[in-house]
């Protein structure tokens, strides 16, 4: 059964701010790796770099039927760093 669709607004809501927290700790946290990667959006990214937290509330915007528990999930397993 796919995820019921999100409005807008999601990170207006408590749960859309609860995943906007996280993300921005798994950013500072040094056991994930984060960088931030290419963004042809030059407008709002001069450098042309999008910053992690960006880039992934950006894909959750513009995809309203994906989990973001799961995509939070996903998130972690891919960017721990092994030691």
């Amino acid at each position: 059964m796919p995820a019921p669709r999100r409005k807008a607004n999601f990170f207006e809501t408590v749960e859309g701010a609860r995943i906007e927290e996280i993300l921005r700790s798994l950013d500072s946290d040094i056991n994930f790796s984060t960088p931030a990667t290419y963004s042809a959006d030059g407008e709002h990214y001069p450098d042309h770099l999008i910053p992690f937290v960006d880039k992934h509330l950006n894909y959750l915007k513009t995809h309203p039927t994906t989990d973001p528990e799961q995509y939070i999930a996903n998130l972690r397993l891919k960017t721990r760093v092994r030691r």
